[in-house]
C-alpha cells in the first residue's frame, strides 16, 4: 500500500511540474496564443486583430514618461500584449487577478478594453488613461530590470506604497498632476468613501494608488530622495504620511 501511495505521489508531482512548466512556457511566449506580432522600436506588440497605428503613438508617449525614471533603460525590450481576442490576457487574469493591465518581467498585458484614438482603457465602466497606464506598467518592468527577480515584488517584501507609488509617480506627469499640494487637496476633497480619484480627462486611478503616489512625490520632490534611497529607507508609511501632511498644512 505504501509503495502504491508513493507511486501515485510521484506521478502527481511529475504531472504538476509538467503543467507548471507548460504554463510558464506560455506566459513567457505570448506568440503561442496570438495570431500576429508587430515590432516597433523597443516593443513587440502581440495582437490578433489589425494593429491600430494610434497605439504606436501612445507607446512613444509612454516612453517619454519613462525617461523621468532613474531606472530607465533605453535598451530594454518589452512585449505589449493586447486584449483583442487572444486567450493570453485571460490566462494572466486567472493567475494574477483582474486589473486594467499587468506589468511584469518584460511584459505589459492589457486586460481592459482599449480605445487607442481617445487614449483610454475601460474596465467595469471605469477608464484609465492609456498612455499613463502603459507607463505605469512599464515602470514595473523597469523595476524588475534594475532590481532583479529576487529583489522585486512579489518575491521581495517591498511595501506597496513604494512599489505602486513609484509607478504612479513616473506615469502621472500631466500639467494638472505636477503640484503636490493640489494633489493632496484632490485626495482630501474626493473623500474616503470613493475608491477612485478622477482626473480632468475623466480617467481614474484607485484612491489607494493615488495615496501612494503622493507619498512618493513628497519623498522625491520635497525631500529630494532618489528612488533607491526610498527603497532602503526604513521610515514607516505612517510616519512619511504624517510628515507629508505636516508639510501640506504649512503650505496653506
Amino acid at each position: 500500500m505504501k509503495r502504491q501511495i508513493k507511486k501515485w505521489t510521484l506521478r502527481l508531482t511529475a504531472t504538476g511540474l509538467l503543467l507548471a512548466g507548460l504554463l510558464l512556457i506560455i506566459v513567457l511566449n505570448p506568440i503561442l496564443t496570438y495570431a500576429n506580432k508587430t515590432t516597433y522600436k523597443n516593443y513587440t506588440v502581440f495582437h490578433n486583430k489589425i494593429l491600430d497605428p494610434s497605439l504606436l503613438t501612445k507607446l512613444d508617449q509612454a516612453t517619454e514618461l519613462l525617461k523621468a525614471s532613474e531606472f530607465y533603460n533605453p535598451k530594454l525590450r518589452l512585449d505589449i500584449c493586447l486584449n483583442d481576442g487572444s486567450k493570453y490576457p485571460t490566462l494572466i487574469r486567472v493567475l494574477r487577478g483582474q486589473a486594467f493591465a499587468w506589468g511584469f518581467y518584460d511584459k505589459v498585458v492589457l486586460q481592459g478594453t482599449a480605445n487607442y484614438k481617445v487614449n483610454n482603457v475601460e474596465l467595469n465602466g471605469y477608464k484609465w488613461n492609456l498612455t499613463q497606464l502603459l507607463a505605469h506598467e512599464m515602470t514595473h518592468c523597469l523595476q524588475f530590470d534594475k532590481l532583479g527577480f529576487w529583489k522585486s515584488k512579489p518575491i521581495a517584501n517591498i511595501p506597496n506604497w513604494k512599489w505602486e507609488g513609484y509607478a504612479e509617480y513616473i506615469s502621472r506627469q500631466n500639467a494638472d498632476q505636477k503640484d503636490l499640494s493640489k494633489n493632496i487637496e484632490r485626495l482630501i476633497v474626493t473623500g474616503k468613501e470613493n475608491w477612485e480619484i478622477k482626473f480632468a480627462d475623466n480617467s481614474i486611478t484607485p484612491r489607494e494608488y493615488y495615496d501612494y503616489w503622493t507619498l512618493i512625490q513628497y519623498c522625491m520632490d520635497i525631500k529630494k530622495m532618489t528612488y533607491k534611497q526610498i527603497l532602503t529607507d526604513t521610515t514607516s508609511e505612517q510616519i512619511v504620511r504624517q510628515e507629508m501632511m505636516s508639510w501640506f498644512s504649512k503650505q496653506e
